[in-house]
């Protein structure tokens, strides 16, 4: 059984990557032609709204909505350059970056002091559109390459946090310290911790030819003008998640074989050797089971393995996870029975936040648990579990009630918005008026009608 693989379905009009970690799906990418994702993508947009009560602003980068700019995401030319700042993001999910923006807005001045309408700004897109929302964007900018990221309006060198080792750390640190200009910020990420200097160097410079072709296009070209574009969804997915530990990379499409190909000998050394095209005629999700783990992925309801289930309502202010014993009965007391049935509610919630893409604000449902030492064996199921996930989390303690409130860094789409559209019937509440009430309500109709015409019988 290998470990983790990447499995690629490539078309001309849409890409699907599944992450199998120990021939189960942990996570499912999807990007249509002509649905592209933006998250990444820098523009240089014009100013349209400042909202001094909301701490604000929309930016217009040319997309069919304007963006919004959170007061928190907007730089203080001032503020920088009285600043070094060394910071250590825990991965690609921190590339917004959140941290480095906490910091220097302790102090900051109100958004209306920052920008002014029709003011031409440089931004990032930080987060898809969604619904009816714009894209949010941010002023802090970065650039990911492989091994490093680069932050163009910074000079610190920050190091991944699950890079441990304090030796390695300052090797690293002395390493970018030697050879990366003074007016450029640098991230080392986690997949150079074992990576020869040359690498790291060839990355830099990557990096740096990238930022001066945005620089030169911000110069030549009007606001509303995209100035750089991320990758593709394989090759950016293969980017931030390929490690050691991919073992193989299965792709069905000749065309997005060989461009990855020639990705991972240019980016990832010794990562092309795990590339592999596939030929056989069955779908390549079907011999994998992806294509029926999808299906499952959108189900409302989840199967727990002692015969319990939990169901999963996804709305637009929240997703909440409900836990039931269901069938299952235990063969020892109550206590146990609950505490085996969260357990098992805990691994299964985990595996669909990551599949599903769920984000924003969640609330668990667990079987309430009387015991205090219960309530803290499961909570702690619940941080273990969530280590796998790379998208931030913060999860407050259960309560009295059995409930956990949680939120999950959200950069785009759920699997549901993505392949899902709104039932026509009920508008998506996933219910429509029973028999009995369009019977009633016909009735009444009916009878309304007559009064209006002075009808005493229908003919």
């Amino acid at each position: 059984m290998t470990d983790r693989q990447l499995i690629i379905n490539a078309n001309s009009s849409e890409t699907r990557i599944a992450l199998l970690e120990k021939d189960r799906i942990a996570e499912i990418f999807i990007e249509r032609r002509r649905e592209r994702g933006i998250v990444g993508n820098i523009y240089l947009g014009t100013v349209m709204r400042v909202l001094p009560g909301m701490q604000a602003a929309f930016v217009d980068i040319g997309t069919e909505r304007t963006a919004f700019l959170y007061g928190g995401d907007v730089l203080d030319p001032e503020m920088l350059s009285e600043q070094r700042l060394d910071i250590v993001p825990q991965g690609l999910e921190d590339l917004n970056p959140d941290e480095l923006r906490e910091r220097t807005n302790r102090q900051r001045k109100p958004i209306e002091k920052l920008l002014r309408e029709g003011q031409q700004v440089l931004v990032q897109v930080a987060k898809e559109p969604l619904g009816t929302k714009g894209a949010r964007v941010t002023m802090f900018l970065s650039l990911p390459g492989r091994f490093l990221v680069i932050m163009p309006d910074f000079t610190h060198i920050g190091i991944s946090r699950r890079i441990e080792d304090v030796d390695l750390r300052q090797r690293l640190t002395d390493l970018v310290k030697a050879f990366k200009p003074d007016d450029i910020g640098v991230i080392v990420r986690t997949a150079a911790a074992n990576i020869d200097t040359s690498h790291l160097e060839k990355d830099l410079k990557f990096l740096l030819k990238t930022w001066r072709q945005v620089d030169s296009k911000k110069r030549r070209l009007d606001a509303p003008a995209l100035l750089y574009q991320d990758l593709d969804i394989a090759l950016k997915t293969t980017r931030d998640l390929y490690a050691d530990d991919i073992d193989r990379i299965v792709v069905d499409d000749p065309l997005a074989y060989e461009e990855l190909k020639k990705f991972l000998t240019a980016t990832i050394p010794g990562a092309a050797k795990r590339l592999e095209l596939y030929t056989d005629e069955k779908p390549i999700f079907d011999v994998y089971g992806i294509e029926l783990d999808i299906s499952r992925a959108l189900s409302s309801k989840i199967d727990l393995p002692s015969g319990g289930y939990l169901v999963i309502d996804q709305t637009e202010a929240l997703t909440a996870f409900d836990i039931n014993t269901g069938k299952y009965v235990g063969k020892g007391n109550a206590h146990e029975t609950i505490l085996k049935t969260n357990l098992e509610a805990v691994k299964k919630i985990v595996s669909q936040l990551r599949i599903r893409n769920i984000g924003g604000i969640i609330v668990i449902d667990f079987i309430d648990m009387e015991r205090p030492e219960d309530r803290e064996t499961v909570y702690n199921a619940l941080q273990d579990e969530l280590k796998s996930d790379k998208a931030r989390t913060n999860v407050l303690r259960i309560s009295e009630l059995g409930l956990v409130q949680m939120t999950r860094k959200r950069t785009a789409e759920s699997l549901e918005r993505r392949l899902m559209t709104p039932c026509g019937h009920c508008q998506g509440r996933g219910h429509v008026r029973s028999v009995s009430t369009e019977t009633f309500d016909l009735i009444r109709e009916i009878r309304r009608c007559a009064v209006m015409t002075g009808q005493k019988s229908l003919t």
